[in-house]
């Protein structure tokens, strides 16, 4: 009697194995930074504003974006949608929550803006960066935007050599006196030469001088 039963019960639980649905699988998250800076290339002294929006297909989950510069900003002011952030002179961290990308709604947005900080001197970089991270990033490692510039300006004095002075500024002899001291100097020598020469001539023509 029980086989009988249980053949029935082992087609059943077959069959419902067999029709049990399969998991769908979570659709695949991407998405990436995008960092906007305008003015680009701000002097000290001039505001500046980072707009930070973040691309792509799917959900985040505990969404957190940070934002860095090399130069300190003044009188930062912040704003996310949604989120709240902290700021500091060059840090803005800001935390999203949970985010579904893609949507009509529209992509996540903060705005940053403050007065590069006067001081810096010409030739400094200024970099600002943005990264992204959440529980997918995890796995994969935060995606990262930025932008970078040099602070115009000489980064160095001026390197030319010093005019060379002239022999009359040093308290020398005009350009050209040297030349007629050497002429000079050559004639004497020419004549000192010339009456040496005409002596020993006069020697060798004279006749000898009998010894008594």
């Amino acid at each position: 009697m029980w086989e009988s039963v249980a053949a029935p019960m082992v087609g059943l639980m077959a069959a419902v194995a067999g029709v049990a649905p399969t998991p769908t699988p979570s659709p695949a998250v991407t998405f990436a930074p995008v960092l906007t800076s305008a003015p680009f290339g701000a002097l000290p002294g001039q505001r500046v504003t980072h707009t930070v929006t973040i691309s792509g297909t799917g959900v985040l989950t505990a969404t957190r974006v940070t934002f860095t510069t090399t130069a300190d900003l003044d009188d930062v002011t912040v704003q996310a949608e949604p989120g709240e952030c902290t700021t500091s002179p060059r840090t803005v961290v800001c935390d999203l929550g949970d985010l579904s990308l893609g949507s009509t709604a529209g992509a996540p947005r903060i705005t940053i803006s403050g007065r590069v900080r006067p001081g810096a001197p010409p030739g400094t970089v200024v970099r600002n960066r943005v990264s992204v991270t959440s529980v997918e990033s995890a796995a994969a490692g935060a995606p990262v935007a930025s932008n970078a510039y040099l602070i115009p300006g000489p980064t160095h004095p001026p390197t030319d050599p010093p005019l060379e002075s002239s022999p009359q500024a040093a308290g020398g002899p005009p350009p050209g006196s040297a030349l007629p001291a050497v002429v000079a100097m050559v004639l004497a020598a020419a004549a000192a030469v010339g009456t040496l020469l005409l002596t020993r001539r006069r020697r060798r023509h004279q006749p000898p001088t009998r010894r008594m």
